[in-house]
């Protein structure tokens, strides 16, 4: 199934709904102009739910109080969602246009679906340049950050060369009391999706260039395992309790001539990954060569549905899978 979106890089359900708000990439320099939406399961409809200038509601009270409000310029990358120790739903987004950032939305579900409204948000440090976010109920967030920051063409020339080896990223979690801290452990080449265990403690990290998802102590920064999975992207949490990890299968250059794509979709080959938290053994759960849809950098299983957004395309694929 094909439907018309901007680069749909990362999707979450709505709890209780039949809906996912999906974050509609434009980049990772200012400049872009992206926004969230929200795709409606039985209807196909997709509803525009914000970006700078729409109006509605915005209080800021979430984040850092420093925060200098709203985003004037918004390009959202990476998306979760959790209840907050209040009872509020709460969406953490990583902007990357106008400012480096984390922002907060509240989400609210309604029978004529879910609405977001922006509630504050925490500017990077200075080097930061963020892909994935796991929002925690007390108000921080885990974020990945990819790598120092560079041009956007740059960057793509320093991966195929192996500049980038396999420290050239880590995790950072921020709290309200303690600002930002890297997470011993997470450095890695390419950090890219995260994914923290019900348990709170064990984390998830996806080295892009390292080819593998890392296992590591939150609490103790040791290195408790890793899984072989090429390029990995995004991760989410399937009902059997596995991780799903998109990972491209594609090469480099087939990867890299997509950035510029204006329509259509990227033809990239990739695959879903499911990955035993315990165990640590993979299986695939599906694969394309990206004919129909390419460069999947998240899957995420509803029923028996799988949902596969990608950061340059105008279309998100949805597939049945076996029961």
């Amino acid at each position: 199934m094909a439907h018309r979106l901007q680069n749909p890089e990362d999707l979450v359900l709505v709890p209780g709904t039949r809906s996912l708000l999906v974050s509609e990439f434009a980049g990772m320099e200012d400049g872009a102009a992206g926004l969230l939406s929200r795709l409606d399961l039985d209807t196909n409809a997709r509803t525009p739910l914000f970006r700078p200038g729409d109006g509605g509601l915005e209080t800021a009270g979430w984040g850092d109080p420093a925060c200098p409000g709203p985003p004037e310029e918004f390009s959202p990358h990476g998306i979760d969602l959790v209840e907050r120790t209040d009872g509020a739903l709460a969406l953490a987004v990583v902007n990357h246009a106008g400012r480096e950032s984390v922002e907060w939305f509240e989400v609210e579900r309604a029978a004529s679906g879910a609405t977001v409204a922006w509630r504050g948000c925490v500017v990077a440090p200075d080097e930061g340049w963020f892909n994935e976010v796991v929002a925690l109920p007390d108000g921080g967030f885990l974020a990945s950050h990819m790598m120092p920051r560079n041009g956007l063409g740059q960057t793509l020339e320093m991966i195929k060369s192996g500049v980038f080896g396999v420290e050239s990223g880590f995790v950072y979690e921020w709290s309200a009391d303690g600002g930002f801290a890297p997470i011993p452990g997470t450095e890695t080449g390419f950090a890219n999706g995260i994914a923290l265990a019900p348990d709170g403690r064990t984390l998830f990290v996806n080295s892009s260039v390292g080819g593998g998802v890392l296992r590591v102590d939150r609490e103790t920064g040791e290195r408790t395992g890793r899984a072989d999975v090429p390029a990995p992207d995004n991760s989410t949490w399937s009902e059997d309790g596995r991780l799903l990890v998109a990972s491209f299968t594609a090469s480099f250059s087939e990867f890299s001539s997509c950035q510029e794509l204006e329509a259509g979709a990227c033809a990239a080959s990739f695959q879903i990954v499911a990955v035993d938290p315990e165990s640590l053994e993979t299986e695939v759960v599906y694969e394309s060569d990206g004919q129909t849809m390419g460069a999947g950098t998240v899957g995420l299983r509803v029923g028996d549905e799988l949902f596969v957004g990608s950061f340059a395309g105008d279309r998100i694929l949805r597939v049945r899978l076996e029961p």
